[in-house]
């Protein structure tokens, strides 16, 4: 309905305007100070980083309620490996935030949300510009398992932290005897990342062929 494609193309408009203020920022800052603005890219743009992340658990509900036709399992494991290293992984360990890899991984999910969320926008209006439409669907295949590799990464270096300082490590009392090691569980977690990116990636080269096909381009072109 009208109403609806009205209410999606605002939010599309949200998430492109958050996402496109920390892309021109990072880059406003990396040519204004080099390598030194890395170190502080967490606390320059995080805050609007954890606005757009948390935005975009709203994408999970539109699919369930039908409103947005894109495949339920695919988006929810792409929105949910974002929190959990962003809300779990790097805003628990101080130390982490000031690494590289934080700006490398948050330039990569920039990127790739740009360019989503302009063709969202164009799609919902019924315009399919060709180049943006190849961009989109052609983009996220290097980009996401480039995305998952700097997200392992980043877990890979949290794992000292949480193992000295024991964040979300908890022994359950007596009658249970259990103790959770919150290392271990981030180790099964980057196996976890790994299944998914061939998954996902597999979705993500069988929706290109989809889209990108000479019929459904010659449609849109009509």
């Amino acid at each position: 309905s009208f109403t609806m494609n009205t209410y999606l193309f605002l939010y599309d408009l949200m998430q492109f305007c958050g996402h496109s203020w920390i892309f021109t920022n990072m880059i406003i800052r990396f040519m204004s100070f080099g390598k030194d603005s890395l170190a502080d890219t967490f606390y320059s743009i995080g805050l609007v980083m954890h606005l757009c992340q948390l935005l975009s658990v709203l994408e999970i509900l539109h699919i369930l309620i039908g409103i947005d036709k894109s495949r339920l399992f695919p988006r929810a494991l792409q929105i949910t490996e974002r929190i959990i290293v962003l809300f779990v992984v790097i805003n628990s360990q101080e130390e982490v935030q000031g690494k590289y890899v934080v700006c490398v991984l948050f330039f990569l999910w920039n990127l790739l949300d740009v360019v989503r969320y302009t063709y969202n926008m164009l799609a919902r209006m019924g315009i399919y510009y060709l180049p943006l439409t190849w961009l989109n669907f052609s983009l996220c295949i290097p980009l996401y398992p480039l995305s998952v590799l700097a997200k392992a990464f980043a877990i890979c270096v949290s794992l000292p932290y949480f193992e000295s300082f024991g964040t979300y490590s908890i022994k359950l009392p007596f009658p249970f005897a259990i103790s959770i090691y919150f290392p271990y569980v981030l180790k099964m977690y980057l196996l976890v990342l790994f299944i998914g990116m061939c998954f996902i990636t597999h979705i993500l080269i069988s929706e290109r062929k989809t889209h990108l096909g000479r019929k459904n381009i010659k449609k849109k072109r009509s």
